[in-house]
């Protein structure tokens, strides 16, 4: 998520590398600017970015999270080509969501995952949006994924914690593929 360099991830063959994460920008303060050249940096090392974007509680409170998660993605994305887009991955993961035990319903996450592919349509082409893989990264679990994955532009799952529990992480891809 930023300590290695995108030439060291790729001299081990590391395939993907998540950038824009919650925790970079919340602790270690990384601006979009930043994120930026880290997804550059990325894709001139031939790795598969997962492009993260979320709102913290306060933004969702206010109702503010859709231009917030605009900002986000246009300032990460908006010198990418579209052969470049081809290879990138969105996270959705809202801020307050993650480590909490909160969790956006279903509903929530479809709202915004909406909101980015039509982002996306209008940065690129329908194309693009159409087919980037858009996933959510917000306290994913066994009881909530299968809800999750029924949304229609809710592609798979960015799952942190979850996934350091073996019989957790494969009732969540069992979820994703009773579909």
């Amino acid at each position: 998520t930023g300590e290695v360099s995108a030439e060291i991830l790729a001299s081990l063959n590391v395939k993907y590398v998540t950038i824009g994460h919650s925790e970079r920008r919340t602790i270690f303060q990384e601006r979009d600017e930043l994120i930026a050249k880290k997804l550059h940096m990325a894709l001139k090392n031939k790795l598969k970015p997962i492009v993260c974007v979320g709102e913290p509680l306060v933004v969702r409170k206010a109702g503010n999270h859709i231009e917030f998660i605009e900002k986000q993605l246009n300032a990460a994305l908006a010198s990418v080509s579209v052969e470049d887009m081809k290879q990138i991955i969105v996270a959705y993961e809202p801020i307050w969501a993650i480590g909490t035990g909160e969790t956006a319903s279903a509903a929530q996450a479809q709202e915004v995952h909406v909101k980015i592919r039509s982002l996306l349509g209008k940065m690129f082409n329908e194309e693009i949006a159409e087919n980037t893989t858009i996933v959510y990264g917000g306290s994913v679990k066994p009881t909530n994924a299968k809800e999750l994955f029924s949304e229609k532009d809710i592609d798979g799952a960015l799952v942190g914690g979850a996934s350091l529990n073996a019989e957790s992480f494969v009732n969540i891809i069992k979820a994703n593929n009773e579909l």
